[in-house]
């Protein structure tokens, strides 16, 4: 039997696998976009970089740094990790919630913003952030369940939530109140069988920090809901505006909370992959309804952060100095500021609320003064195309005909990838008779 003729016969025979799990290509956001993630959209605008441009592409895109000299980690850091490789303690595996030493640490790091102290039994480590939402969705997912998340907010949340069956209902962020919390829509969608909301603060992608009042507000809404509060802290203490940075934490004896954190933004090590699960809840009832107890099962189930990088984190939180993080909130403000001014020249793009924290914020289009240009995907496609600067469009972080730009690069490729979009936009303004 010739090849040809075998294909053939392999194709036709009934295979029981089929497609797979076809969850993991169904993952729908409101706007019937499929598989929404920052990397997937991320690599669909390179590939409609023009080739044949010879300028640098500037990517404006997603939060890291780390392609800039400007952003480097502290030198304590690799010093950390070369100290733990080379003593060679630390070539095994991990406990499954991460070594005792580097929980102890984070336990430390966290709970100096809080009135109470956390001990290292309150501290999970993960696979970077990435993966303590993977943990903390799957845990709460049972059938009928739902959760609440912020809109615009951070897709991974949404995407996993869909996997696992976890229903998803979005509260709105209101940007002419600074991105605050809609607090009565909150009200509105929680029900009977509402398990937990998200709050992202400092917020990607809005770049806001919400203040203690506010934050409290949320933390009693949540109690009256009955529902715990996941705090996204991947940003904590990357604040440069009048608005401190204050730990949902702080608020643990009204509602529980658990907090969310990592190495990767703060130490501008994305590639390192270490994140935690922290349990603030000093009544321990997310220790009596069960909570920890499927958190440290699916831990049994799954990676460790790579030994030598966990034997790091002591040394990396103890001996990293304040002049590391005031350089980065330096040049992370003069940023914002580049940002904020600049958008004021680009008659299509109105950025509502000046960054004060995080890497990001989000900017609207104003369709009126733009001719051939249909919503936000077309327009950062287009973008990509005619000037090779990489945006994020608004609908990858559930807000259409808006775009997300990371404005923590270097200020002279921020400035070149503001000046290229003002181009573009002026190219495609309406041309009044």
């Amino acid at each position: 039997m010739s090849m040809e003729n075998g294909n053939g016969s392999m194709r036709k025979k009934k295979w029981n696998f089929l497609q797979g799990n076809k969850e993991v290509n169904n993952n729908n956001n409101n706007n019937g976009s499929s598989a929404i993630s920052v990397r997937g959209v991320y690599s669909m605008m390179l590939s409609n970089i023009n080739e044949e441009d010879e300028r640098d592409v500037v990517r404006l895109c997603r939060a890291d740094p780390t392609d800039f000299p400007c952003f480097r980690t502290t030198q304590d850091a690799p010093h950390a990790i070369a100290e733990a490789v080379e003593s060679f303690r630390f070539n095994s595996y991990a406990p499954s919630g991460g070594l005792f030493q580097a929980r102890r640490a984070v336990a430390d790091l966290v709970s100096s913003d809080f009135p109470y102290k956390l001990s290292p039994e309150n501290v999970f480590l993960t696979v970077g952030c990435t993966e303590a939402i993977n943990i903390i969705t799957t845990v709460l997912a049972r059938p009928g369940a739902n959760i609440l998340l912020p809109r615009p907010g951070y897709p991974q949340y949404q995407a996993r939530a869909a996997f696992c069956r976890l229903e998803v209902r979005y509260f709105d962020l209101l940007p002419d109140r600074g991105w605050e919390l809609d607090l009565d829509s909150l009200e509105a969608l929680a029900d009977d069988n509402t398990v937990a909301m998200v709050l992202i603060n400092p917020s990607n992608p809005c770049g806001n920090v919400f203040t203690y009042h506010h934050l409290k507000k949320v933390a009693e809404t949540a109690k009256k809901l009955g529902i715990f509060i996941i705090s996204d802290e991947v940003y904590a203490h990357l604040t440069f505006g009048s608005k401190p940075y204050v730990a949902m934490g702080a608020f643990a004896s009204i509602v529980p909370i658990i907090t969310l954190g990592s190495l990767s933004k703060r130490w501008v090590v994305p590639g390192w992959r270490l994140g935690w699960i922290v349990t603030c809840d000093p009544h321990g009832i997310l220790q009596d309804i069960g909570i920890v107890t499927n958190i440290k099962t699916y831990l049994d189930i799954t990676s460790n952060p790579p030994t030598f990088v966990q034997a790091a984190v002591p040394q990396i939180l103890e001996k990293t100095k304040d002049d590391f993080y005031t350089k980065n909130l330096n040049i992370m403000k003069e940023a914002a500021e580049i940002l904020y001014d600049r958008c004021k020249e680009i008659p299509c793009l109105t950025c509502p609320h000046k960054p004060e924290g995080t890497m990001t914020a989000m900017l609207k289009i104003n369709f009126s003064k733009l001719e051939g240009i249909v919503d936000d995907v077309d327009f950062c496609v287009k973008l990509a195309k005619e000037e090779s600067v990489v945006l994020l469009p608004g609908v990858t972080v559930g807000l259409k005909n808006w775009i997300r730009i990371t404005y923590v690069v270097d200020p002279s490729a921020l400035k070149e990838g503001l000046s290229r979009i003002k181009a573009f936009s002026l190219r495609h303004a309406i041309q009044l008779p």
